[in-house]
């Protein structure tokens, strides 16, 4: 008889613990011609905002040991034309889905809530993104509570807020759960920045990007631990995911689930390998269900 790696969040619960993350997998309709989606936990799809957006100039992408740059800047075809054409189609591939925003102020999380359709499975508020021009992915705490009772007073469904590594990430998270947020997504990217020696210049237009992969993974891992000591909401983990280990590193931390990112562009059957991966851990250890070893890695 295989692990139960069904979860339990505020509302709803996941089949996997393993979730897709915004920006690496599209809207899934790709990744759904190689695996049946429905073994994951859900899907969230690309960040979307009111109007669409073209993103950054090329290079947008940049390898470094053990991560990747990106520079993307939330290129997506905007709210409306996503409800409208892609969601209808999205909704068939058998997986919850999990809408991606992000605003400039706190009328347009408001504005985004309102407009997304409520057969969807959770929105999620991007407050984190590090590459929107003349942006900071830093919220004060203040800034992350408006924006979150701002899309609150206009969902009612399943919340999640993906908050940044940087600044008071213990403060805004916190911030988050008291103005009506379901669940926590720690981390987003963390900012940095490769400089071209043939240009003698910033790799990418905006100068900083977003740093994602197995590089940040001890450092996600570390602030979901302490995310998990104060919160009393679920801590969804991500950052630098690319195994099952990994994803029960982060589970034996706390957290509810995981969402993996970058491992989809190293290989796009990651997700159904790390699935597989725990189930195999946690069988060998006679581990009926995940549930069992959710934050054990806290009870000494």
């Amino acid at each position: 008889m295989e692990p139960d790696l069904s979860v339990g969040l505020r509302n709803w619960r996941l089949a996997s613990p393993v979730i897709a993350a915004a920006g690496t997998f599209g809207f899934g309709e790709e990744y759904a011609e190689l695996y049946d989606l429905a073994i994951l936990g859900a899907v969230v799809t690309k960040t979307l905002t009111l109007c669409p957006r073209a993103g950054n100039p090329q290079p947008r992408l940049w390898e470094t040991p053990c991560g990747l740059l990106n520079s993307i800047g939330l290129e997506n075809p905007g709210i409306d034309a996503f409800c409208q054409e892609i969601l209808p189609r999205v909704l068939r591939l058998g997986v919850p889905i999990v809408v991606s925003v992000f605003g400039d102020d706190p009328e347009e999380y408001g504005e985004l809530a309102r407009r997304i359709p409520p057969n969807v499975a959770a929105l999620e508020l991007n407050l984190s993104c590090p590459n929107v021009p003349g942006k900071s992915p830093v919220l004060a705490p203040t800034e992350v509570a408006a924006r979150v009772a701002a899309a609150r007073a206009s969902w009612s469904g399943e919340l999640w807020v993906k908050i940044s590594p940087e600044g008071d990430y213990l403060g805004s998270a916190l911030a988050a759960q008291d103005a009506g947020a379901d669940a926590i997504v720690a981390v987003n990217t963390f900012r940095g920045m490769a400089i071209d020696l043939e240009r003698r210049a910033p790799v990418f237009a905006n100068v900083m990007a977003g740093l994602s992969g197995p590089a940040i993974k001890p450092l996600s891992l570390r602030i979901v631990y302490e995310l998990c000591g104060v919160l009393h909401i679920p801590v969804i983990g991500c950052g630098g995911i690319t195994s099952g280990r990994d994803a029960l590193e982060f589970i034996f931390a706390g957290a509810h689930a995981v969402q993996v990112g970058t491992a989809n562009f190293l290989h796009p059957l990651a997700l159904p390998r790390i699935i597989r991966e725990m189930q195999e851990y946690l069988r060998s250890q006679g581990i009926r269900n995940i549930e069992e070893v959710r934050g054990c890695a806290r009870k000494r």
